[in-house]
């Protein structure tokens, strides 16, 4: 059954994803809610009402739970207990159980190889020495991620060869993780998919994705990557979120390798940094969906209407001799700006820059341009 406009949205974290689905769950006439840890977090301003506690709380997130219509998270560092007791009291959407699968990256893989999904070759490890083994049986190159948190690039390390292993597993953080072989990519690309309760399903068009150190620099939407890998990536999106019965968002990152191999990376269960650009490339923004789809509304359509490239904008642009010169990117045409309210620290994403052009690649342009201005 649909939750009408009036109902109260809850989110666990209020970050910017929050931040951002609070505007979309305002237009739509919906009540906002934010637990969060931090009592300035960046959607505070926008909500109803919020709740400044720890993730791992299942106290607060009951009382939390109590006071709305559904409850859904931004980030994926929630504790079991807290998910739990949110179940018991209201929707939570996606569930606890698509949540607990996605954020420990072992047990995601093994739900991935399960259900037949093309993920590349790894192999656990809970130690320095079973990193070393790994890295060995892999026979070269290999990436360390650790099994639990770790995000733009934070939690993971390199090892070139078995004599990088202990290192690389101290820098990963030192505790159990995933240690994968490493490709030779082509392309780095997501997906983004909504699916409602009622089952309805609706992929977004595929993005190409650009890091730099970890993070997320460009993101171009659509990714003008080959019709065949473009349809199988969203046919392994289709089959993850219908597998997963996620209720919301889920976006999917994958590897596209020199060979033509596409290899998923990790799975998301909220809105992505990739698709902040959807906001003005598509029909539906990925925020007016992800409302859409917890409150079991009718999804929007996902077409493209105007090519569009996103370019992150990190805290360290604050820490120079002179503030970002925004009036520069702003007078370029087809250049938007969408800060976070976020105190800038180096490394941290506080805002991002949108271009819009007749194709993608031109899009891509347009906004390196911007941000070389600021």
């Amino acid at each position: 059954m649909s939750l009408s406009p009036g109902a109260t949205i809850g989110l666990l974290g209020g970050g910017q994803l929050a931040r951002m689905t609070a505007m979309a769950a305002r237009a739509f006439g919906y009540g906002v809610a934010v637990l969060d840890p931090d009592e300035s977090c960046a959607a505070g301003g926008l909500a109803d009402w919020k709740l400044t506690a720890p993730f791992d709380d299942p106290d607060a997130a009951g009382r939390f739970a109590e006071r709305c219509d559904v409850v859904s998270y931004e980030i994926e560092r929630i504790g079991e207990a807290s998910l739990r007791e949110v179940a018991k009291r209201t929707l939570l959407r996606p569930s606890a159980e698509v949540l607990l699968t996605i954020q420990d990256r072992a047990l995601q893989k093994r739900w991935l190889a399960a259900k037949g999904l093309p993920i590349a070759e790894h192999r656990e490890a809970r130690d320095a020495e079973e990193a070393a083994a790994a890295v060995r049986s892999l026979g070269g190159a290999c990436r360390l991620k650790a099994r639990r948190g770790g995000y733009d690039g934070r939690g993971q390390a390199a090892a070139r060869s078995e004599a990088d292993a202990h290192s690389a597993f101290a820098a990963a953080g030192g505790s159990p993780c995933v240690v994968e072989r490493e490709l030779e990519l082509a392309a780095e690309l997501s997906v983004l998919v909504a699916r409602r309760p009622a089952g309805e399903i609706a992929v977004y068009p595929v993005a190409r994705n650009w890091h730099e150190d970890g993070v997320l620099a460009i993101s171009q939407l659509p990714g003008e990557l080959p019709d065949a890998v473009c349809e199988r990536a969203k046919e392994v999106a289709r089959t993850v979120a219908a597998e997963l019965r996620v209720e919301g968002l889920l976006t999917i990152e994958l590897f596209l390798t020199r060979g033509g191999e596409l290899w998923i990376n990790e799975l998301s269960p909220r809105p992505h940094n990739t698709f902040h650009s959807a906001d003005t490339a598509c029909a539906t923004s990925q925020f007016e969906q992800y409302v859409r789809a917890i409150c079991d509304l009718p999804l929007g359509a996902t077409q493209i209407v105007r090519p569009t490239a996103l370019a992150n904008l990190v805290g360290d642009l604050w820490c120079r001799d002179a503030p970002p010169r925004f009036e520069r990117a702003l007078a370029l045409a087809g250049v938007k700006l969408h800060l976070y309210g976020k105190q800038p620290r180096p490394g941290r994403k506080v805002g991002h820059l949108l271009a819009t052009a007749r194709t993608a690649r031109e899009a891509v342009s347009a906004v390196e341009a911007a941000r070389a201005l600021l």
